[in-house]
């Protein structure tokens, strides 16, 4: 009797862990999902100068990829971006987050552009604001200004073609 509530604590213990190591972490719930997207005003990564808000997409469907030159998964997700913004299916504007500027544009050289432009979150204070876990992220944003999807992790061609372009189309109508 003296072990058991130690015992059944320990087997509580295992059978959450043991459920959590069945979830997929790609797929952990989004607070913002269904919310307005967080309002920001960044310099333009191509154009400090020059300042881009979210406000200014409003009446387009659209993607926010959050992405650095530093990451090795944003490097993997890369050349689907690129064909993404080839189709001209949906804009792909990037947030290039907690990077240095020239390292930022010299990767964009070296493996393509596919954002209607990007802007610098060098301190990460917007990533924080959409709740990033780690680059790269990619949001789908509606005509309201509503986040409707989040993808944590890399991009995927069947995530695109199963549940972005869908979502994407949705929106558009």
């Amino acid at each position: 009797m003296r072990f058991a509530l130690p015992l059944g604590a320990f087997f509580l213990l295992v059978t959450l862990l043991a459920v959590g190591l069945t979830l997929n972490p790609r797929e952990v719930p989004s607070p913002l999902v269904g919310k307005n997207a967080p309002v920001f005003e960044l310099p333009r990564l191509h154009e400090p100068a020059r300042r881009f808000s979210p406000k200014e997409m409003q009446g387009q469907v659209w993607l926010l990829n959050v992405w650095a030159s530093w990451c090795v998964s944003c490097r993997d997700e890369h050349p689907l971006l690129v064909d993404l913004a080839r189709s001209r299916t949906v804009p792909v504007y990037g947030l290039n987050y907690k990077d240095k500027r020239e390292e930022a544009l010299r990767w964009l050289v070296q493996f393509g552009d596919p954002y209607v432009l990007s802007v610098a979150d060098a301190d990460g204070r917007i990533g924080i604001d959409y709740g990033v876990y780690g680059v790269p992220e990619t949001y789908v944003i509606d005509k309201a200004g509503v986040i409707r999807y989040k993808q944590i992790g890399p991009l995927t061609a069947e995530r695109i073609k199963t549940r972005i372009l869908p979502l994407v189309a949705e929106l558009q109508r």
